[in-house]
């Protein structure tokens, strides 16, 4: 496609979520030395930017276009950009130099995205929720559990860009396996995108495993012998934070069925077999949580029943003292009254007596409250 075709298609993308001056900086794009890996070609979000060929890393001079040149020359290559949250600027001649689709330029640039798997012709545009276990002392009611982030990855014949946002998620030790399997590599674009989905449900895999250790310490602290004491905001605050990995884990499935099942002309038939093991550990870490999400129902409701029998034995405390408390008080209110003729008044024994009447019918009624566990 011609130079002036890209433009025009990138100039189309001021019709969606206001990117009108894409054009007008890509025809300005800059040109910096890609052998400088600080640096980026268009903006300061270029991570990395690789070339391959034969599964292999290759050098390339100039800039990014000269890369992409340099491995449609040969045939049998592929550039690998990596960004960290671009701007629209940055971004821009990256969408004219890939004839990338406005509205996936949109959703790379804006991020909040929900899994999925879309293709816009020849270009496949993936999505990944990355999740991040965050390390705490212990459980409270505010504490952040799990931390999530995005990537993104535009796939086509001869390239494969990944955006990526968040604090976490780095790709970087994704690249050094790939490139320590050239054989693997070699297969192409799609290659780079079932490492990635490989690496982020293996994530979803090791939070989850961290995760159960929180949901063990409190199933162990409400079933405690003070287990009525447990605050139930850690309840609800993991439940929280196991919803949020549900919503980055669940939707994923249906995208990594369409690349195991269903042939894309920019996945390698060979490729779609792995991607067929990434499935089936998704929806290993799928069942996981939703188990999960049923036990912390199960630990709640113990709870909130626990909280009920313990009001109840207080409840059975306080009433019988309260009855133990009612025989002096009616005694002491009965000859507390001023009436000049009343039993026993004028005796010498009075007094003792009443007070021996009340300490053996208070005695009585604590002994009995005992032998029925009130107190």
């Amino acid at each position: 496609m011609s130079m002036a075709g890209n433009l025009r298609k990138v100039r189309s993308l001021g019709r969606v979520g206001g990117l009108r001056k894409v054009a007008r900086l890509a025809r300005r794009r800059p040109r910096v030395d890609l052998s400088h890996p600080a640096r980026s070609p268009l903006g300061s979000s270029v991570v990395n930017c690789v070339a391959y060929e034969t599964g292999v890393r290759i050098p390339v001079e100039g800039d990014l276009a000269d890369a992409v040149r340099q491995v449609r020359k040969s045939g049998d290559g592929f550039v690998w950009l990596g960004l960290h949250e671009p701007t629209n600027a940055e971004f821009a001649g990256i969408a004219e130099l890939f004839d990338l689709h406005p509205l996936a330029v949109e959703d790379a640039i804006e991020a909040h995205q929900r899994p999925k798997l879309e293709r816009y012709g020849d270009t496949l545009f993936a999505v990944f929720k990355s999740v991040c276990y965050v390390e705490h002392e212990e459980l409270t009611a505010t504490s952040e559990v799990v931390d999530t982030g995005e990537i993104m990855v535009f796939l086509g014949q001869d390239f494969a860009v990944t955006v990526r946002h968040g604090r976490h998620g780095s790709l970087g030790p994704v690249r050094e396996e790939l490139e320590s399997h050239p054989q693997h590599l070699a297969k192409g674009p799609s290659a780079v995108l079932h490492a990635i989905a490989d690496h982020v449900v293996d994530e979803y895999l090791t939070v989850i495993d961290s995760v159960q250790a929180d949901m063990d310490q409190v199933e162990t602290d409400v079933f405690a012998e003070h287990g009525a004491r447990v605050d139930p905001g850690r309840i609800y605050q993991l439940k929280r934070e196991l919803l949020e990995l549900k919503r980055a884990v669940v939707p994923l499935g249906r995208p990594l069925l369409e690349l195991a099942d269903r042939p894309i002309r920019v996945v390698d038939p060979e490729i779609q077999a792995y991607f067929r093991d990434v499935a089936d550990h998704q929806l290993r870490a799928a069942e996981q949580i939703a188990a999960f999400d049923e036990l912390l129902n199960s630990i709640l409701q113990a709870h909130l029943a626990q909280v009920t029998v313990a009001q109840n034995e207080d409840m059975r405390k306080i009433t019988a003292w309260a009855a133990i408390v009612a025989v002096p008080t009616m005694v002491c209110g009965v000859y507390g009254m001023n009436f000049d003729y009343m039993p026993e008044l004028g005796w010498r024994y009075g007094y003792p007596l009443v007070i021996g009447v009340i300490s053996v019918a208070c005695l009585t009624l604590y002994r009995g409250f005992r032998r029925n566990g009130w107190l």
